[in-house]
């Protein structure tokens, strides 16, 4: 959430940062407008209090001299009757504002590039390795043997999405023999890159209240993409982020733990309710699907830092993987709605002759700590709110389609990268079972 007295001290600029993210000119006037009349509200409340105090204090000393109160009771209970219809009012107000500010999206870093949409998006690297021969700059026609993911797993019968229909809908699966392998190979040795790289590895609940997904900025904006519990203020997570976040929600983090930095697999739920048409098959854009995901709590001087190690940390699962890629910053208008400035990383897909989204690294500055009330102690003693991050370290799904479509080879067989080859036992070649 942001911070009402930026807001209140700075309307000009924060209006223009607002309209860089798509927000509609006068949503900022009208949460504004409303703050005002609740802090107005209150300077009257307070100065009735104080008059019933008043009040209070004459009463009792007309009944220690023996004297008649019967005007000043019947003004303070009038007082006082004015101050609990004005609480309620007050209550509606503050209701309301903080209904209004929880639907603003956090404001930009200022050197995130300006646009409406991801046309404005920055490219700031691009990798492949040595020896690739599929890169963009290099394929120049796609061979007639090239498949997507999709068309490779049902051919060697280790993805079976006719049967996670049949049992779920669209949009779900069975990873089947050596399609599970490689799933859990591929999840396995992210984790054990992260722990090298100094993340603690957790486990998390799946399942959480409504205040996590408040704290994270997931509600109320986006609660119809949400999968929840019938009858329960609970959600399955959309992703591991939210347990992760919230994790310190309410605490004060000693200074000299931070930076901290949690890791953890998990399953993830989205309705994907805007998505329609997109993406329909394959493990690009399912409703259930494993992600490993990386949360740092950062000091605010050293959060930008933070941002450009996690974005490290993403690509070297890539590098290691062997699998060709880029890294864009988002614009204004494609980022989250709780970032500050974000970084995807892109794999590229041979088959569809495009990169598609693997991670998505987010530092969301102050955002969601002051929705979680997170803090810490500054140098001088004060409490400060830390600086929460959070990216994909990968989406394992698309992972394993990155995979099958760039290792693919002409006889319908997948080379196994060297590096998850020990987690298959040294098996080296996926192929379909005779």
């Amino acid at each position: 959430m942001l911070d009402l007295k930026y807001l209140r001290k700075n309307k000009a600029e924060a209006g223009q940062r607002l309209a860089d993210r798509g927000v509609e000119p006068g949503v900022l006037e009208a949460l504004l407008a409303k703050d005002e009349e609740r802090r107005a509200l209150i300077t009257k409340v307070e100065e009735l209090k104080a008059k019933r105090n008043a009040a209070s204090d004459k009463i009792a000393f007309a009944k220690r001299q023996k004297e008649d109160a019967s005007e000043a009771i019947a003004a303070m209970q009038t007082i006082s009757k004015q101050i609990k219809e004005m609480d309620q009012t007050l209550a509606e107000l503050d209701a309301a504002v903080q209904d209004a500010a929880a639907h603003l999206p956090n404001l930009a870093e200022a050197d995130v590039p300006v646009g409406a949409d991801e046309a404005a998006n920055v490219e700031v690297k691009t990798w492949a390795p040595a020896d690739y021969a599929g890169r963009p700059e290099v394929l120049q026609e796609t061979p007639a043997w090239l498949k997507p993911h999709y068309e490779i797993g049902e051919d060697l019968g280790i993805l079976d999405f006719e049967r996670g229909a049949k049992v779920s809908g669209a949009r779900f699966l069975y990873y089947v023999g050596d399609g599970a392998r490689l799933e859990r190979a591929v999840y396995n040795f992210m984790l054990d890159q992260h722990r090298e790289e100094g993340y603690t590895e957790m486990i998390t609940p799946i399942v959480v209240n409504d205040e996590a997904m408040y704290g994270t900025g997931q509600y109320p904006k986006f609660q119809d993409d949400a999968y929840r519990v019938a009858g329960l203020n609970q959600t399955y997570i959309p992703t591991a982020e939210v347990s992760l976040t919230n994790y310190y929600a309410g605490e004060t983090i000693p200074s000299e733990k931070l930076p901290i930095s949690l890791t953890a697999l998990s399953p993830s739920f989205r309705k994907e309710a805007g998505a329609a048409g997109r993406d329909t098959r394959g493990l690009i854009r399912l409703h259930q699907f494993n992600k490993v995901e990386m949360v740092k709590f950062a000091k605010p001087e050293d959060s930008d830092r933070q941002l450009e190690l996690m974005t490290q940390n993403a690509e070297n699962i890539l590098q290691q993987l062997e699998l060709p890629y880029h890294v864009i910053t988002l614009s204004t208008g494609d980022m989250g709605f709780s970032a500050a400035k974000t970084h995807d990383v892109e794999v590229w897909f041979p088959a569809q002759n495009c990169y598609r989204e693997i991670s998505s690294i987010s530092n969301t500055k102050d955002f969601q700590a002051r929705r979680m009330h997170i803090t810490y102690r500054n140098e001088a003693g004060k409490l400060e709110l830390v600086h929460t991050l959070n990216g994909s370290g990968l989406a394992v799904g698309r992972t394993v389609a990155a995979i099958l479509e760039n290792y693919q080879n002409e006889d319908g067989t997948v080379t196994v990268p060297t590096v998850l080859q020990p987690y298959l036992g040294g098996q080296t070649v996926l192929q379909a079972v005779q």
